[in-house]
């Protein structure tokens, strides 16, 4: 496969192992992006999804019609 291949790496000791077998020469020369993938803390996650809350709950979202059925939430034609 020629072109774009995306995989992840692991970098140790100075060197980037990629995860999975890459389709490459020997010597070829390619051009690396890195972006890191750092694991999300549970705390994290918490504080974020307090956050959403918290802003759901300040918008103001009122309807002056009836409400629609379930029917017709879900149209099932």
């Amino acid at each position: 496969m020629r072109g774009i291949q995306i995989t992840e790496a692991v970098y140790s000791k100075g060197v980037l192992k990629p995860v999975d077998p890459l389709e490459l020469r020997e010597t070829e020369r390619v051009r690396l992006i890195v972006q890191q993938l750092d694991e999300v803390s549970a705390t994290d996650r918490e504080a974020a999804f307090r956050r959403l809350v918290e802003r759901g709950d300040r918008m103001n979202f009122y309807s002056q019609g009836p409400l629609p059925t379930r029917d017709e939430l879900h149209d099932r034609s």
